[in-house]
């Protein structure tokens, strides 16, 4: 059995598309803090890093945390001929049709992003913890290990961490190949009991299990760059690292704002159908850069407060902190989404 010459084509076309991955960052390190609050930035490629390190090494030095160099991954030397082996592999299969290759091709993508994912999280996990313990700033039982994926608060400092555009691309070559190989086996497969009925189900099944997966990776915020981010809204730019929003489609799309009653506006607006939204999020007044679900956040509002376009609400994710502000300024009122929704 060979396989049919859709999938040839498709595999042989998504195989090409990993040449992309030499020419772009597979990963991205973002930090913000409130004496950056543009935040600043470290892109991982195949063989090299880029992006604000020096400012990055200045900042980690007071805290005892190891010099980032290249000389500091040696997995830089053989990255670019693990993809290039890749991306041989798949065109393989597509030239030759064997069902085989198309499977382990599929199966070597799954390992190289779980080998991944560890080499990265126990880099990351060296990187914070072995610390020089003659350093300038030494906080007890503080790590600094950076989050694998996702936000995460290291003293003043927030930081995320998360696939940039070559490691989508490699993302998106592995599920197609898992939904064709899953196709192809079903479709290969002569058993008597398995009706053509149950195969189109069986491949549509995979095909909506593949895209869900893809779309649930793909979709989600988008770290906000103050000082250079527009409000969808007003078209003020982002400047206060204490607010802002976003709205983020179930599409992966986003839409930013620089202000509560911005976003409300947006909702009451129509502009998207509320079943078309995956997230509406808030930027937590207390936590540079962190997102918190508008569902789960606690709203504090009070004139001493200045928001960007005066709602004067600030969003946080715990309610400690918002007793904490509230204590400064003197009080408030506090409320739910609905609250702040019905205000506008």
């Amino acid at each position: 059995m060979t396989l049919s010459k859709t999938t040839r084509i498709l595999l042989g076309l998504a195989s090409l598309t990993l040449i992309i991955t030499y020419f772009v960052p597979l990963w991205q390190i973002l930090l913000w803090a409130p004496q950056y609050p543009e935040g600043l930035t470290m892109k991982i490629w195949h063989n090299t890093l880029s992006g604000q390190i020096d400012i990055i090494n200045g900042l980690n030095h007071y805290i005892g945390m190891k010099h980032i160099s290249v000389e500091m991954f040696p997995e830089f030397q053989y990255i670019g001929l693990l993809i290039g082996f890749l991306m041989l592999l798949g065109l393989a299969a597509a030239v030759f049709g064997s069902p085989r290759t198309l499977f382990f091709f599929t199966l070597l993508s799954y390992v190289y992003g779980v080998a991944a994912m560890w080499d990265f999280w126990s880099w990351g996990y060296e990187y914070g913890h072995n610390l020089d313990p003659k350093a300038a700033i030494i906080v007890p039982d503080m790590s600094y290990q950076p989050p694998l994926i996702g936000y995460k608060n290291l003293l003043n400092f927030t930081s995320y961490s998360g696939p940039d555009t070559g490691a989508w691309i490699i993302i998106g070559v592995c599920l197609l190949a898992t939904l064709l190989w899953w196709w192809e086996f079903f479709k290969g497969r002569k058993m008597a009991r398995l009706s053509a009925g149950s195969v189109a189900k069986a491949g549509m099944l995979v095909a909506l299990f593949s895209l869900s997966a893809f779309l649930s990776c793909a979709t989600g915020p988008e770290p906000i760059r103050f000082g250079k981010d527009n409000c969808h809204s007003c078209k003020m730019t982002l400047t206060d690292k204490r607010f802002g929003a976003e709205i983020v489609t179930k599409k992966g799309k986003v839409y930013k704002f620089d202000d509560l009653n911005c976003l409300v506006n947006f909702l009451k607006s129509g502009e998207v159908p509320g079943e078309n939204i995956a997230q509406t999020l808030s930027v937590d007044f207390k936590k540079t850069g962190q997102f918190v679900d508008v569902q789960q956040a606690f709203f504090l509002e009070n004139e001493a407060i200045k928001s960007p376009m005066r709602a004067d609400i600030a969003s946080f994710s715990q309610q400690q902190d918002l007793n904490v502000v509230k204590a400064e300024i003197g009080g408030g009122k506090e409320m739910n989404w609905d609250g702040v929704k019905a205000g506008f």
